[in-house]
């Protein structure tokens, strides 16, 4: 079927494909730099450390910031729509400084060659997150929380530098730049006391966000069920950050990968909208646990897409793009999982999302049922393919990744 009869088929339902394509064009999505490197960065580490972890040892490896920045720039080509791009403190380029300084004295510019990238590949802006992981000084694996003031100055040194750096990033992109604040503190077996380190948390968080500049800076809390070595208690949990955020005016961010099982963050951002103005999301792929798999075109996705559409909330949710998998090409996971948000997007965009809730108001529930089964069967494909025409790619994206690995990838060793 080509598009003009997919549009007409929706046309059916009372949806607009054009005005569909047109939005989805509108919605940026914010692209990690540490897909690429194993979350190695570059000062110099060879392991991360803090309850996550890359499975795997497919070649080619991006292992300087030259290799990261032409993977990275590569991948970004093959990706449809608006994109952002986010960046750990640990990705600083520090130079001549590197082992000379520690993530306590990083300053802006030692991040101007990502607003020089940035800019050179047009994307909106970039968002940031300080490294509180990966590092020496996480004594007894704690941070922000940790009972050592020597030891938490040093992170709250660190997260005030970040601050720093993140309106710095802003301005100099002209869009203010996401801040997303997460640590791996917690205990393996069961603490004795479980309140002190989360009075000290949120001590240390107060002391970050003091004075930061509201213009360019949007700060974001991320909470976590549990992390390897942290299995029994983590100092942020859901609650602890969602109340925090709460009560400091500052945005939640749901990782679909930082709950039990049970849970699924599309029920989550619904009930999040209706006290926050905006709300930050990052996009991964939990297989039994946080995991940080791929993301692909799978149902959970589409039901978080279905609920930011539904919501009218594309331009509140700001949704980034979080996993790291070294068992396969690692250009190809970027821009697979990528493609599948835009992809999840588009299927919820393309729903007859009125009819559908009018149906639910009214109690017509066979109805819905028939409705939602329905739409399952309708040419989304057909829109899709020119989505990407529309953006100047096509679906077939493997050969050109295959043919990057054997000039590029296969010589790093």
């Amino acid at each position: 079927m080509s598009y003009q009869e997919a549009k007409k088929t929706y046309a059916q339902f009372g949806v607009n494909t054009d005005a569909a394509l047109q939005a989805l064009k509108a919605v940026p999505i914010s692209v990690h730099c540490w897909q690429g490197d194993d979350v190695l960065g570059f000062e110099g580490a060879q392991t991360l450390t803090g309850g996550i972890q890359t499975t795997g040892n497919y070649p080619g490896r991006a292992r300087t910031p030259e290799e990261l920045l032409a993977d990275y720039a590569f991948a970004l080509s093959l990706m449809p729509g608006k994109k952002r791009i986010n960046v750990h403190a640990s990705y600083a380029f520090l130079g001549a400084e590197r082992g000379k300084i520690d993530r306590d004295q990083y300053r802006p510019e030692h991040f101007a060659p990502w607003v020089k990238f940035a800019k050179e590949h047009g994307v909106e802006g970039i968002d940031f997150n300080p490294t509180f992981f990966a590092h020496p000084k996480m004594k007894d694996g704690l941070t922000l929380s940790s009972p050592d003031e020597a030891i938490r100055a040093f992170w709250v040194e660190h997260g005030r530098r970040c601050m720093e750096i993140a309106a710095y990033l802003g301005r100099e992109m002209g869009s203010p730049c996401l801040v997303n604040l997460w640590i791996p503190d917690g205990y393996k077996d069961v603490p004795a006391d479980r309140l002190s380190p989360r009075l000290r948390y949120a001590k240390s968080l107060d002391e970050i966000l003091k004075g930061y500049d509201k213009k360019w800076v949007i700060p974001a809390l991320e909470s976590k069920v549990f992390g390897i070595g942290v299995e029994s208690y983590t100092v942020g949990s859901n609650e602890f950050c969602q109340n925090y955020a709460a009560t400091r005016g500052i945005c939640s961010l749901l990782d679909n990968g930082h709950y039990h099982p049970t849970e699924v963050v599309s029920d989550k951002i619904p009930a999040m909208l209706c006290f926050h103005d905006r709300v930050a999301l990052h996009v991964s792929r939990p297989v039994r646990w946080d995991s940080d798999h791929v993301v692909i075109f799978e149902d959970e996705l589409k039901e978080i897409c279905k609920e930011i559409v539904r919501s009218d909330a594309l331009q509140r949710v700001m949704i980034a793009l979080d996993y790291f998998d070294a068992s396969i090409n690692r250009v190809f996971a970027w821009v697979t999982g990528q493609r599948s948000v835009e992809k999840a997007l588009l299927y919820a965009l393309l729903l007859p999302n009125e009819e559908m809730k009018a149906a639910q108001e009214k109690g017509e529930f066979t109805r819905l049922m028939y409705l939602q089964e329905r739409v399952k069967m309708l040419p989304f494909g057909d829109v899709w393919e020119e989505y990407l025409k529309q953006c100047k790619l096509d679906e077939n994206y493997f050969d050109a990744i295959a043919a990057y690995e054997s000039k590029i990838l296969k010589e790093r060793r």
